[in-house]
């Protein structure tokens, strides 16, 4: 065989292995990001079906709930929520009462670690509530994807 041809057959080679690498790790990457998206979603389609069950299990064990507003003399506060409570609390509600619709703004992921950023608005029987950011924090344990802490703001406007 020619040596030209004997390059040019490496340099095919060379190039097709490259290309499955990096669709490997394309592919690979879009799995693990979907697979956190479906933990976020798994917990608002709970929430909109009054699933307690659903809802307990999007969260990891030590799980942390907490949102920002504003106290009565208008300083920043931080309210905390036991997630049994919320789940118990959104299960009482007839399905589809509790409408979060999010969109997933920001996906980080390192490892184990994953940040989810997510600007939603809020319906309760159909009609706008508030809206505002869900900052999620989700942690692979035991081969799935667990929220191990969700924070969020909530205000009438502005929404876009």
């Amino acid at each position: 065989m020619p040596e030209n041809l004997k390059q040019f057959n490496m340099k095919r080679i060379l190039m097709l292995l490259f290309a499955i690498i990096l669709l490997t790790q394309y592919l690979d990457a879009q799995t693990t990001e979907d697979s956190v998206k479906a933990v976020v979603k798994q917990l608002f389609e709970g929430m909109k079906n009054s699933d307690a069950r659903m809802i307990q299990s999007a969260f990891a064990d030590s799980a942390i709930l907490q949102s920002v507003g504003k106290d009565k003399e208008g300083k920043i506060a931080i309210e905390n929520e036991r997630i049994d409570e919320f789940a118990k609390f959104i299960s009482g509600l007839k399905k589809g009462a509790a409408d979060e619709q999010i969109v997933f703004e920001s996906i980080k992921i390192d490892g184990q670690l994953a940040m989810v950023w997510a600007p939603y608005k809020f319906y309760f029987e159909g009609k706008f509530s508030h809206c505002g950011v869900d900052s999620f924090q989700l942690v692979f344990i035991n081969g799935q994807w667990k929220i191990q802490y969700l924070i969020d703001t909530r205000r009438k406007q502005p929404c876009e």
